[in-house]
């Protein structure tokens, strides 16, 4: 107690002159007019300035949930971007495909669109993964194309996956065509280069040049007739003289390889039937 009267004592002459000052504003303020209009224009103006630059420190410590939250949306917007961007390409697949194929599918056939879980290209044996399996329909030896010609043929079949047989594989062998020719024979990848695979065995007599199209002969139950499959970059002859190998330059670019269609055959079973009675008569 001692001590606040003594500050009091000691600092009086300046408090009794804050007092003054303070009363003589609110004397001044309170009776004029003018000056009070003043007064509450200013407290304004520092009022604003206060708030305002409390709103802005606040707003500063509040960025890092600001931009967690700006992350997230971002998130959400790439994620569904991938899914339309993905349906897309599944309209442009079905459309293109249908327009390859107008003339020459007929009604027996159906497909399974799939995208590609894991792809081969470089090994001696190549083999696609796709996410469609048993319980979708897929079934062992059923072909395979995408948008731009013949991929494989199914070998494996899970339950929710499904092995191909890539047409870069030599233990694939499909049958094949000039386009407009009747001739036919049997196409197979050398291991060589995944952009090209071999047509053998071609009659010698049968007409042909560079560039022209090769499609599936549809002497298979796996694939419709007219599936293109590559065009003629090249020809030798085989062992036997009677005979042509072409060089063929394939549709399908298997380095970029995303989403596949699997074909079924409504008459799948009645032609196995039918070729198991053959061979056992």
């Amino acid at each position: 107690m001692r001590d606040l009267l003594d500050f009091l004592f000691k600092y009086s002459k300046w408090l009794l002159f804050v007092i003054y000052v303070v009363a003589s504003c609110v004397l001044l303020f309170r009776n004029n007019p003018y000056q009070h209009h003043i007064f509450l224009t200013s407290a304004n103006t520092v009022s604003a300035t206060v708030y305002g630059t409390a709103e802005n420190v606040t707003s500063y410590f509040h960025l890092r949930d600001i931009n967690d939250d700006l992350q997230a949306q971002n998130a959400r917007l790439e994620a569904e971007l991938l899914e339309l961007q993905k349906k897309l390409g599944r309209y442009e697949l079905e459309a293109s495909f249908d327009s390859i194929m107008n003339d020459t599918i007929k009604l027996q056939y159906d497909f399974i669109l799939a995208d590609v879980i894991s792809n081969s290209i470089t090994r001696g044996h190549n083999y696609i993964t796709i996410e469609k399996g048993r319980r979708d329909g897929i079934k062992p030896e059923m072909g395979v194309v995408d948008q731009n010609g013949v991929v494989g043929v199914v070998n494996v079949v899970g339950e929710h996956a499904s092995r191909i047989i890539s047409l870069l594989n030599p233990k694939m062998r499909l049958s094949c065509k000039i386009k407009g020719s009747e001739y036919f024979g049997s196409l197979v990848w050398d291991g060589k280069n995944p952009e090209e695979a071999v047509l053998e065995e071609m009659p010698r007599h049968e007409k042909f040049k560079k560039g022209d199209t090769i499609v599936t002969s549809g002497y298979s139950a796996l694939f419709p007739p007219g599936i293109p499959v590559g065009t003629i970059v090249s020809h030798a002859k085989e062992h036997d003289d009677n005979f042509y190998a072409l060089r063929i330059k394939l549709f399908t670019d298997f380095n970029r390889l995303s989403t596949v269609r699997v074909i079924t055959n409504d008459m799948n079973e009645e032609l196995k039937e039918i070729r198991e009675g053959e061979e056992n008569d």
